[in-house]
């Protein structure tokens, strides 16, 4: 049980000594403690004011004014509506008696004015410290569930074992194909108690309606946690920010008004697993089938022709029958010309025989492998933060451009050379494009940032790869960890046969060419179906 502060403790005991010294015996005391004098909705006060409605009360006495708050409108009210009641006031340290006439209403005005002014000048100190701790990369923010204040200083974060590991799994689950709702149903039944259960088990003061089931994880938390870079050992001060010290709504702020620092506390998540887990996220599949079916090549496999995804089906005739044909065939008439049909047993086949020979090929010439994926990984991330950079470096050549435009057009303007309404129309014009400009440049910088953080190092990948040197069949997670993309041709008619090409761009390298001279000595690709009678199809690599 939390007891009140002294000071709560002080106001009392002189209130009360007032109060008897005033004649008066019957007395309530109501308290606000720990809440903030700039919002007239407290507890306390609303329990008061129902006692007034009542007609229960016939003197209301407060230590000062600002005690009954710092909001000079709101006080203001609150007064009308005690003179409206017959309710007397009285303020011992200012002096104020609505009884006596001590105190004009005017006088009333103004101490409310100054007890705003000091609520906002507080307000406005606290801030400018916050700014400057959250701009040296002290966490402004409580340690996220998974990590707990480090006990040597409590301005840093280390993690909390118990906690973690519970994180580590929610992570490992959405890998293996795990639905966030899946994942809070499987939690609740393994009896996993929820970040706010956690900590009141653990006696840790946490805000918030506190559920009769502490088992019970609604699927928009395991869906924060899943968010959360803190996890990756960043920290990430100025998420929200509240527009008035009166108004305590917190908004959501702009990526580039945050302030991100990246490795100051030990990860629960390796990056490149959080990325992993990001990219599964925006690709997973929006609509379920009218069956509820899902598959794990879903968000993976892309038409070479129109670029859609290819959607997941199964035959209504013989629902053993599963495949992927193109979205902008089927639902955008016109779009996409041809259906970019494929069978999903072929495409496992083909897709399980790939890995296989990219783990061959890593064994048995691992230098080789080595060389081929740093090379690829550096070129894949290259090649698209350039084009980015130039992008970016011609937007701020334009913007310093239009600085100078602008600049020689005011002195124009000044020295008679254009009309003011001349004048006015062309620097609008420019000042509109300049705007433009400078959102753009936010914009492309957060895309080069993000690139650069989602590309897989090479080293990870190589170890991926070597961790599924024996698998005999296809997971979710392995493709996932192995697999950006697969491009899908359309079946092809040759020599009366049909083949078709698939393209599998790899995680951190894109495509990948194996030497010539190690082909040989690699295992073949050869896989044929049946998808109808008198037809087959083959895939050779």
């Amino acid at each position: 049980m939390r007891l009140p502060k002294k000071s709560i403790i002080n106001q009392k005991l002189l209130l009360e000594k007032n109060a008897r010294e005033h004649g008066f015996t019957n007395i309530l005391t109501f308290t606000d403690d720990g809440v903030t004098g700039t919002t007239m909705n407290r507890n306390g006060l609303n329990k008061m004011t129902d006692e007034i409605e009542r007609n229960k009360i016939s003197t209301v006495m407060v230590k000062d004014l600002s005690r009954l708050g710092r909001d000079y409108v709101g006080v203001g009210q609150y007064l009308n509506f005690l003179a409206e009641n017959d309710v007397r006031f009285i303020a011992v340290s200012d002096n104020i008696d609505t009884d006596d006439g001590k105190m004009e209403m005017v006088m009333l005005a103004i101490k409310n004015v100054l007890n705003e002014c000091y609520a906002a000048d507080i307000s406005k100190k606290v801030r400018t410290v916050k700014k400057m701790q959250g701009n040296l990369g002290v966490p402004l923010s409580p340690p996220p569930y998974g990590y707990k204040r480090n006990p040597d200083n409590p301005k840093s974060w280390v993690i909390d074992d118990e906690a973690a590991a519970v994180v580590r799994k929610i992570f490992d689950l959405t890998l293996n194909g795990r639905g966030i709702e899946e994942i809070a149903a499987q939690l609740e039944r393994e009896k996993v108690l929820t970040p706010m259960g956690y900590l009141r088990d653990k006696g840790l003061k946490k805000g918030g309606k506190l559920l009769e089931n502490p088992y019970s994880w609604g699927h928009s938390t395991v869906y924060k946690i899943l968010g959360l870079h803190e996890y990756c050992g960043d920290v990430i001060n100025f998420k929200t920010y509240s527009k008035s010290y009166k108004n305590k709504t917190r908004h959501e702020n702009e990526p580039e008004n945050m302030a991100v620092f990246k490795d100051v506390h030990e990860p629960i998540i390796h990056r490149d697993i959080f990325e992993n887990v990001q990219k599964k996220r925006e690709n997973k599949r929006k609509r379920p089938t009218s069956t509820g079916e899902k598959n794990m090549f879903s968000g993976l496999l892309y038409c070479e022709e129109c670029g859609s995804a290819l959607n997941y089906h199964t035959n209504t005739g013989n629902r053993s029958i599963e495949y992927f044909n193109c979205y902008g065939y089927n639902c955008k008439r016109g779009y996409c010309s041809k259906t970019h049909y494929i069978r999903l047993d072929f495409l496992k086949q083909i897709t399980l025989s790939e890995i296989q020979r990219m783990t061959k090929f890593a064994m048995k010439h691992e230098q080789e492998f080595v060389r081929l994926v740093a090379g690829k990984c550096s070129d894949s991330m290259k090649g698209e933060l350039d084009l980015k950079k130039r992008e970016l470096a011609n937007l701020r050549r334009r913007e310093s451009d239009l600085d100078n435009i602008l600049g020689r057009l005011y002195e124009d303007n000044l020295n008679g050379k254009i009309t003011d309404e001349r004048y006015a129309k062309m620097f609008g014009n420019y000042e509109n494009e300049q705007s433009d400009i400078i959102s753009r440049i936010k914009v492309m910088t957060l895309e080069i940032e993000k690139v650069t953080e989602q590309q897989m190092t090479a080293e990870t990948f190589i170890d991926t790869v070597r961790k599924y040197t024996r698998a005999k069949s296809l997971s979710e997670r392995m493709l996932n960890e192995l697999i950006q993309k697969i491009v899908v041709y359309q079946a092809e008619k040759a020599d009366g046969v049909y083949v078709q090409k698939l393209e599998i761009h790899w995680n951190c390298t894109g495509l990948i060419e194996l030497p010539e001279e190690t082909i040989e000595r690699l295992p073949k690709v050869d896989v044929v179906t049946n998808p109808r009678q008198g037809v087959y199809v083959e895939y050779h690599a």
